[in-house]
């Protein structure tokens, strides 16, 4: 699947398969010399990464139906009564924590109707709103709308109607598709029945059918380019091209959309790596690849790094971004979808507290939160383990791919009161294996994940300016 980092790699192989250029009809149109195209392809890369990456998403979810990723056809929630396994590739870093219902719209014939059902009070849920620019435009939800019964319309950029009766909000979208991604508090796996029961109350309709009214002619049909791992590693600027058709120009993007034109990308067009001369061929290459290890980098230290953590906000709207394309590049980057700092706080690393790479297959960790300190939250808490080269959930004997705070009351707390998490390959034994967080034989990434952090000290809000730290991770 595109998303995992193997995909976001260009390679010199691209090139070194190619047969010579034949004469190219970009070529005579004045295209631009090689470092001016390596520079745009660079700045192209940072730019498209997160809207190619979503394009996959959406053709693997919605388009494809015998995909092994396929959920529902567009605007049709699908419920997924499982949290995500290893075998859940679409999507890196998954959250396990809460079921997800996913909900693909399409907005172009007329706006859909969202309904969620009164959720108890204690028990967290929020949708989240993303456009194709991964720009997230709206929540509802505990911490937004509260966990009372509500219907919320999500229009399109074209929709220009008035609030209709019955409507508690209107959320509009800068692009024609946007993704709909519920997400539902699970206690434990008993609890699984009462999740079920709550997603079975999200409804999603038109606005013709919840009005009652004739619906509109339905949109064109669309023959999406197929997103595949071949087609992603032999042209990424072709499916950049792809997801360009439903990004709609704005003033903010209008620069690097007028760049990427000069060299044969956008909306319309049809990016024809072979078409170029060996030496833009190569150029291009490298733009793309300096782009990546901008984004890389961008990520080390974009962040602050507080106890081994990588500690910061880099997911949100489009005025959080505010033409950052680097930013929100590293956001997709480092996982897709996720929440904005207000709904969720997602501290990472690859090290622990010295600046070591973890290392499953040669070490072994704690983690260990003082007395009365452990992560101050509304809602609840978790730490996940991931594979540290693709980012995904580890396979792993007891099926346990996270701790998170409903599982403290069968953990072992130390005669201090703190509570130390133990991360290695193999049990810690059967007096510890509670506390066990399972890991793979090899690099490790750690996610944890805050859900509502309370915003009053202590707190890890504002992001990587708090009071309250995630402490370091120990090697044995």
């Amino acid at each position: 699947m595109l998303t995992k980092r193997d995909l976001l790699r260009s390679t010199a192989a691209i090139a070194a398969g190619a047969a010579i250029a034949r004469p190219s009809l970009l070529m005579a149109q004045s295209y631009p010399g090689i470092i001016e195209a390596k520079d745009i392809a660079e700045e192209g890369f940072i730019y498209g990464l997160p809207l190619v990456m979503n394009y996959a998403v959406m053709n693997e979810f919605a388009v494809d139906t015998k995909g092994n990723q396929f959920k529902a056809p567009f605007n049709q929630i699908k419920n997924l009564t499982h949290v995500a396994t290893y075998k859940d590739t679409a999507v890196i870093t998954p959250n396990s924590d809460t079921p997800y219902s996913i909900l693909w719209t399409d907005l172009r014939a007329e706006p859909i109707v969202v309904s969620v059902p009164a959720v108890s009070k204690d028990r967290y849920f929020a949708v989240q709103l993303t456009d194709g620019n991964t720009y997230i435009f709206g929540y509802i939800g505990s911490r937004t709308t509260g966990n009372e019964a509500g219907d919320y319309l999500v229009a399109g950029p074209d929709w220009k109607g008035q609030t209709p009766p019955g409507i508690k909000k209107v959320f509009t979208s800068s692009t024609p598709f946007a993704f709909v991604n519920f997400r539902t508090q699970l206690f434990d796996a008993g609890d699984m029945p009462n999740v079920e029961q709550v997603q079975a109350g999200y409804k999603a309709q038109p606005l013709s059918a919840f009005l009652k009214r004739a619906s509109p002619p339905a949109a064109p049909k669309i023959d999406f380019l197929p997103a595949t791992t071949a087609g992603i590693k032999d042209n990424f600027f072709q499916y950049l091209d792809a997801a360009l058709q439903f990004v709609p120009e704005t003033p903010r993007d209008k620069a690097i959309r007028a760049k990427l034109a000069k060299i044969g990308i956008g909306p319309g067009k049809t990016f024809d790596f072979k078409e170029l001369s060996l030496e833009h061929k190569a150029e291009i290459l490298v733009g793309m690849k300096q782009g990546d290890d901008k984004v890389d980098k961008w990520l080390a230290r974009g962040n602050k790094i507080i106890n081994g953590w990588s500690v910061g906000s880099f997911l949100g709207s489009e005025a959080f971004y505010n033409g950052d394309w680097l930013m929100r590049a590293g956001g997709a980057k480092a996982g897709i979808y996720g929440n904005d700092a207000l709904e969720a706080m997602y501290p990472f690393t690859r090290t622990d507290a010295t600046g070591e790479l973890l290392d499953g297959s040669k070490h072994k960790y704690t983690i260990t939160f003082p007395p009365g300190q452990l992560p101050p939250v509304n809602a609840f808490w978790s730490v996940t383990m991931y594979d540290g080269k693709s980012q995904l959930l580890v396979k792993n004997p007891i099926n346990r791919y996270l701790i998170n705070s409903p599982m403290l009351p069968a953990m072992k707390k130390n005669a201090d009161g703190s509570l130390t998490l133990y991360i290695q390959k193999e049990s810690p034994g059967a007096d510890k294996e509670a506390n066990w967080l399972p890991a793979p034989d090899d690099k490790i990434y750690l996610v944890m994940r805050l859900y509502w952090p309370k915003p009053t000290p202590p707190s890890i809000l504002p992001a990587g300016e708090g009071t309250w730290q995630p402490p370091g991770i120990k090697r044995v």
